[in-house]
């Protein structure tokens, strides 16, 4: 008899360890989506939306946008999973009417978001917004960075979207929603106006440092540019985080670095070469090719073991649900299936996939 209570006793004591060691460590999940030209169907004065309008070229009707938001809520709702996603980086809004209508107008509004978002000078009105939850992520500052550009050579384009927010733990999370430069007449011609986008990230990136003892900093967005290119390698200085499956010098590298300088302000492209099954290689497909344009990359600080707040880099994935994506031919890889093909309506939700990362505090 002694053995059995005594049994009993050891289940009832396992289950509340297990319960508090989960209660000790609370998910913090970040989304990231180019939507793919989430406009209204309204003229929005100042900017050139004409071809999304319901007698423009591509036919943008009450019933596409509607359907585009609702194709939208079950993706946002689908990548939280258990819980809502806590912050869901946006880009490729037109203004706060879409935004406002996503998040208080389908059933997203049972998630119980809000939103923060930029107003830009772009000539077509997109912009990016930061989905939140309120009782996980509080604004203690929100900010637009413009990026520079020539007048006579360039067109201005879509502002960083900086947030300093109040965490459950009491710390502050800086966070930068970008959406860079397009590479429209070519990558080569273009890079230097993302250069100078991603110098300015690095620059207020840096500027935490003066004000906050451990800053917690992460970036995410359509960057336009690969891993590698120049503008995230050299100026924003984000470095490849190589994940288990690498080679395991590569693994020590990633953990001397983080161990070597754990306050530093050092940035981990974290999404840099995930993949996911069905031969999905990246966010967006540009003929035939997977190419990696979206990142999600944190400071060396949220990789740290004594972060309040820490990156699980393992979690990091495209999200390829099968709403998402069709097949590019008989026999091939899959490919994001889109609203859009040039003016003709896929009926699809974008041309580019989300990414995920989970956080634990």
């Amino acid at each position: 008899m002694n053995r059995i209570i005594i049994s009993k006793l050891f289940i009832i004591i396992s289950l509340i360890a297990v319960s508090v060691s989960a209660d000790a460590q609370r998910r913090f999940r970040v989304v990231e989506y180019n939507v793919e030209n989430l406009f209204d169907t309204l003229h929005d004065a100042g900017f050139d939306d004409g071809e999304f309008l319901p007698d423009g070229e591509r036919a943008w009707n009450a019933a596409r946008y509607w359907g585009k938001l609702g194709r939208l809520c079950r993706v946002i709702t689908a990548a939280g999973g258990e819980a809502p996603a806590d912050l869901v980086g946006l880009c490729e809004v037109e203004n706060e009417t879409v935004v406002h209508h996503l998040v208080r107008r389908t059933l997203l509004h049972r998630l119980g978001y809000d939103f923060v978002m930029t107003r830009s000078a772009d000539r077509r009105g997109l912009d990016v917004a930061l989905l939140y939850q309120p009782m996980r992520f509080k604004p203690l500052m929100v900010n637009s960075l413009c990026v520079p550009y020539f007048p006579d050579e360039e067109r201005p384009t879509r502002d960083i979207l900086y947030v300093s927010g109040l965490l459950p733990t009491g710390d502050t999370l800086d966070v930068f929603v970008c959406h860079l430069p397009s590479r429209r007449g070519g990558a080569m011609l273009t890079k230097d106006y993302r250069r100078r986008a991603c110098r300015l990230i690095r620059a207020s990136v840096d500027s935490l440092a003066t004000v906050r003892k451990l800053p917690l900093v992460l970036v995410m967005g359509d960057m336009n540019d690969e891993p590698d290119d120049v503008s995230l390698k050299n100026d924003l200085r984000a470095k490849n985080f190589q994940h288990a499956n690498d080679k395991k010098g590569e693994r020590n590298r990633n953990a001397s670095d983080i161990a070597r300088t754990p306050s530093s302000l050092q940035l981990f492209n974290l999404t840099a070469d995930v993949k996911e099954t069905g031969g999905v290689e990246g966010t967006y497909m540009f003929r035939g090719k997977w190419n990696r344009l979206d990142h999600i990359i944190v400071s060396g600080t949220l990789l740290n073991a004594v972060s309040p707040l820490r990156a699980i880099p393992s979690s990091a994935r495209v999200l390829a649900l099968p709403m998402l994506v069709e097949q590019s031919g008989v026999g091939e890889a899959v490919k994001p299936r889109r609203t859009f093909q040039g003016p003709v309506y896929r009926g699809g939700v974008s041309d580019h996939l989300p990414l995920v990362l989970d956080f634990f505090y």
